[in-house]
């Protein structure tokens, strides 16, 4: 049987991929390579996937129905679905807005509705994000606690997945499990992020901004680390009525914003340039996962530590970019 794999070019989906290859499965990649970054960076992580003879990848968008009808048609043996492709980021939601309606709420129906219309779906995992806690002040972030005051329009659009998935498993009985994923890092990691804009800086030369005077903390979670719960989940469908859960997917420890960039300064060898700067609109001062719910159900245990997982990321990410 095969797995359909969405945003397959993408930071966590390409790793994801790669893992289910690894394990001997048959995996369809599907991703619109658009450009929101590097475009370079996806086509290098695709060229690692294409020669893979369990592996068929298709270049397309998740919101186009026609795509998903013919992906459908050429593979009838898909059985599950990890649902990673969307429109990331918090600061571009308040340039592009109409992208994250487009990706993230069109696109996340479409896929729905593709698993609504498969009679061999066995399972469907999709991303979701800690940004749907919003600026929540109670810490570790549980899965009990409110999640109704997004402070961005990504944050809103990945809590409305969440609600859109459980009301699909609930009207047609679709399996379907949601991650949060907490601050995701490591090698292939996407450029606008943190690790990737303070090690290039910092080994250019150039000043790194902290937002909100540096007073932020982070769930920063290596990839190594989600790909183990991603695909722990995968292979426990939920049961119950209707069958669908969330999971937390964090290292379950929160870091200092300027101890995570002790960290990246020690691994690139060179001091960064800090200009402290004003919270900007969207951001949360914190996040931090309870994973107490992830760790009994999906056996997952985060083994990775910023110490461990930046000086993997840096080498990385030197010898990628030839710095």
């Amino acid at each position: 049987m095969t797995i359909l794999v969405t945003g397959a070019a993408g930071f966590i989906g390409f790793h994801v991929a790669a893992a289910l290859l690894a394990r001997g499965e048959t995996v369809v990649g599907l991703d619109s390579v658009n450009d929101y970054y590097d475009v370079s960076l996806k086509r290098a992580r695709l060229a690692l996937l294409l020669p893979h003879a369990q592996f068929r990848f298709v270049e397309g968008d998740i919101g186009d129905k026609a795509v998903l009808d013919a992906l459908i048609a050429a593979h009838p043996d898909l059985d599950r679905i990890v649902h990673l492709a969307a429109q990331a980021g918090v600061r571009y939601s308040l340039e592009e807005p109409r992208a994250y309606i487009k990706a993230n709420i069109v696109g996340h129906l479409e896929i729905l509705e593709l698993a609504r219309n498969m009679p061999g779906l066995r399972h469907l995992v999709y991303a979701s994000s800690s940004s749907v806690y919003g600026g929540s002040r109670t810490l570790p972030f549980g899965l009990d606690d409110r999640c109704d005051e997004p402070q961005s329009l990504y944050a809103a659009t990945k809590r409305a997945d969440e609600l859109m998935s459980f009301t699909y498993s609930h009207l047609y009985s679709i399996p379907a499990t949601g991650l949060r994923f907490f601050t995701v890092y490591g090698p292939w990691g996407r450029p606008d992020m943190a690790p990737m804009l303070f090690a290039r800086a910092v080994l250019k030369g150039k000043p790194i901004r902290l937002f909100n005077n540096g007073d932020m903390e982070r769930d920063f979670t290596y990839i190594d680390d989600v790909v183990a719960g991603v695909i722990a989940a995968l292979d426990r469908p939920p049961e119950g009525t209707p069958p669908h859960r969330v999971f937390n997917l964090g290292n379950h420890r929160t870091e200092q914003l300027r101890h995570f960039v002790d960290v990246i300064e020690r691994s690139c060898g060179r001091k960064a340039d800090i200009v402290l700067a004003p919270m900007q609109p969207g951001d949360v001062q914190r996040t931090y996962a309870d994973i107490a719910t992830s760790r009994r159900d999906l056996g997952f245990e985060p083994k990775t530590s910023i110490e461990e997982g930046i000086p993997i990321f840096v080498a990385w990410f030197r010898r990628f970019y030839g710095l």
